[in-house]
């Protein structure tokens, strides 16, 4: 029998177990942690040769999203888990960003940690527990790595925070954020909030640092336990003697390059053409591998460009660290679309388009999360010409798929609600031009884009993108980050929201972790920038369009008796197809009856709701309606005066005078005015012709027309011609 062993430890009320040494003895390391009924398999495993001919550390996190988990059966054709969803992808993201800083920096051997969700309760995310579970699985394996890390999930209620809060504490939140680091420090931060101060966001973040230090004890306890040793590795640590060689034959040229102001493509061609000579006279026959010349030239570009933005503040385009770059905002770019903004930042440049749907188009997630649909939708493009370079286009990467929700939850907060809205709404931003912040640029975009549409958003949004310079003691944050400054620098931290707080925030740092200090000048001096930006934004739109445009859909809601819903859809969907042919309407019906009606003119939804409405009233006594006669008996009158509902027109309720003959004043087929004058408890319907050319109140027709006291006008046959022959007698 397998012998295994259990850690545990508890935050906030509830436990967590790690097991191991049960499960996939042959990874590197591998173990199942639990929380609540939500269990999930960590995996972590390492190449023992390296990877040649690279230049980074081949790092890859993989979460695989199984419904079994849930007790589901997937939802596809194949009945199969296919490609990631987004959730599983946005997972995997999470759990990679806090470990990557923590291995050796000379490794080049292939890393790749494992998630599978074994059982999910509904309640317990997976994200953190996946952070925990990898970071553990690679303390007790013999992968090379510097954690362990923690994580935990902060929410806020009534002013205290909840940590490892669950799905329902989180939704009942204004804050859900991410937190993780190591015991000293902080690596990464991803958050949603609804307008959270920046007082607020620090003390949830050094609070979340606080409360997850068990999660450290408890690894650093299993290390010591049962951690295997570490396996030996290959360095490929840059040689001194290349080094030597490299700054040597560049001199001052790379400082003096550093010095000058460039656009994005023109500091590329410099550097290529600086870089190309120097590989041909150090990198030829006999000469040191091109790879490493190449790496010794990216290391001292690096350390120039850093060393003059800490003792100079001057950085690659020679803006200060607090400035930011020329902004230009634009709406209703595109003739056909719902809405468009175009965002310009320096060179960077974003385009995105809204489109209005209806409830149908919602997007159906079928997924782990108790989350199964969402009806606001942001999708984030980088193509490869908005770098100046090619490559095959394959769908959109993990990157793009981030970029994109971070963009989404960053508007989520200021969206009206559907029965204010309700509409389905898709935002996409295409980025036209890249050199930095692209993520932060596609918030900017949206807001306008929505802004354009005529989107009654609560408050417009603004994101900008912060980094850091730190070497030592000595530190220096930057505002509107370019490119070469999130490839050289420290850190990469995102921030969203309105004037009024944050909406969004994510970091990711390359260095051992930053602290609540840091955390809070970047915070302030962000909210700097997004006061700026949001000034732009409105100097263009300062409010939403109070009208749609004219091609964006006109959406009518309407309420109906659930129970009358198949009426309205007739048997096989004949009926609704019939109006939606009819009108060129679309319509949506939900379970409760609310139903939505699509339209880009107003005569077509208006049409359409009398139609629906036709199939749905009832008849309300004392209301006059027109309808047909279907049936006609000695003593009377039946008339339709609602689909599938009709009522009697007794013999004596047809004229002003004695009429001795039905036949005598209608026919079947032929349309008549009446009003209704009782509705018994049976549901049967009397109605008066009489009543409507006298010109009573409903009072005085019920009082000219009262039903025998031992039966009611209806559909009966036989209490029909009862009720005729106590009217002859």
């Amino acid at each position: 029998m397998i012998e295994a062993k259990q850690f545990s430890t508890v935050v906030d009320g509830k436990a967590i177990t790690i097991e191991t040494g049960k499960l996939a003895g042959q990874a590197g390391g591998a173990l199942t942690i639990r929380q609540g009924d939500t269990v999930l398999l960590a995996t972590a495993t390492m190449d023992k040769t390296p990877r040649e001919g690279i230049t980074f550390f081949p790092l890859r996190v993989d979460y695989e999203e199984r419904l079994y988990a849930g007790g589901r059966i997937p939802g596809s054709f194949f009945r199969r888990e296919g490609r990631p969803s987004e959730a599983a992808i946005l997972i995997a993201r999470l759990v990679d960003r806090p470990i990557r800083p923590l291995f050796p920096k000379d490794m080049k051997n292939d890393v790749q940690v494992i998630l599978y969700a074994l059982s999910s309760d509904g309640e317990t995310p997976i994200d953190v527990l996946g952070i925990i579970g990898a970071s553990a699985a690679l303390t007790i394996s013999d992968v090379p790595f510097g954690g362990p890390v923690a994580a935990i999930r902060v929410a806020q209620r009534n002013g205290e925070f909840i940590f490892n809060s669950t799905y329902s504490e989180t939704s009942a939140s204004d804050l859900d954020l991410r937190v993780a680091g190591t015991r000293e420090a902080i690596l990464m931060v991803e958050c949603n909030a609804n307008d959270v101060s920046e007082e607020t966001m620090v003390a949830a973040i050094e609070a979340g640092h606080r409360a997850m230090q068990p999660f450290i004890d408890l690894q650093d306890e299993m290390r010591t336990t049962i951690g295997r040793p570490k396996c030996d590795y290959p360095s490929f640590k840059l040689p001194e003697e290349v080094k030597g060689a490299v700054q040597s034959w560049i001199g001052e040229q790379l400082k003096d390059l550093a010095a000058q102001v460039y656009s994005k493509a023109e500091l590329d061609q410099a550097l290529n053409e600086l870089r190309d000579e120097m590989v041909a006279a150090l990198a030829g026959e006999g000469g040191f591998d091109k790879n490493l010349v190449c790496e010794a030239f990216g290391d001292i570009h690096r350390s120039e460009v850093r060393a003059r933005i800490l003792e100079h503040g001057l950085r690659p385009d020679g803006r200060t660290t607090n400035e930011i770059r020329q902004i230009d905002a634009e709406i209703d770019l595109s003739p056909r679309a719902h809405g468009s903004g175009l965002f310009t930042r320096g060179e960077t440049q974003v385009l995105t388009l809204a489109t209005l749907g209806t409830p149908r188009e919602r997007q159906e997630l079928d997924g782990l999360s108790p989350v199964d649909e969402k009806r606001y939708m942001h999708h984030y493009n980088f193509p490869p010409f908005s770098v100046g370079e090619t490559r095959f286009l394959r769908g959109a990467s993990r990157r793009e798929i981030g970029h994109g929700v971070l963009a989404e939850r960053a508007l989520v907060p200021v969206l009206p609600t559907l029965d204010d809205f309700p509409y389905t709404m898709r935002l996409v931003s295409e980025v036209l031009s890249s050199n930095g912040s692209t993520s932060m640029a596609s918030v900017c975009g949206s807001t306008l884009a929505l802004l354009d549409t005529g989107v009654p958003i609560r408050a417009p949004v603004s994101g900008v993108a912060m980094g850091l310079i730190m070497e030592g003691d000595r530190y220096a944050i930057l505002t509107d980050i370019l490119g070469i400054e999130d490839h050289l620098g420290d850190m990469d931290f995102k921030v969203a929201g309105t004037r009024d707080g944050i909406t969004a925030l994510q970091m990711d740092i390359k260095i051992q972790g930053i602290t609540p200090t840091i955390m809070s000048q970047a915070l302030a001096q962000a909210h700097d920038a997004r006061m700026h930006i949001l000034d732009k934004i409105q100097d263009c739109i300062p409010e939403p369009r109070p009208e749609l445009k004219s091609h964006a859909p006109r959406m009518s809601v309407l309420k109906i008796d659930p129970e009358k819903i198949g009426a309205v859809i007739g048997p096989g969907g004949k009926i609704i197809r019939q109006i939606q042919e009819e009108t060129g309407v679309r319509i949506d019906i939900e379970d409760d009856g609310k139903v939505y009606i699509a339209a880009v003119d107003g005569p077509s939804a208006k049409k359409a709701q009398e139609m629906i409405e036709s199939l749905t009233e009832e008849a309300i006594i004392g209301r006059i309606y027109t309808g047909r006669v279907v049936r006609i008996t000695d003593f009377g009158a039946f008339v339709e005066i609602l689909p599938k509902t009709d009522g009697l027109v007794h013999i004596s309720q047809l004229n002003t005078e004695h009429v001795e003959r039905v036949g005598d004043v209608t026919r079947v087929g032929a349309e008549i005015t009446v009003m209704v004058t009782n509705i018994d408890h049976e549901g049967k319907i009397r109605l008066s012709r009489r009543a409507v050319l006298e010109g009573w109140t409903p009072e005085e027709a019920l009082e000219h027309d009262r039903p025998p006291s031992r039966r009611s006008g209806g559909r009966s046959r036989g209490k029909r011609t009862s009720d005729h022959r106590n009217r002859r007698s």
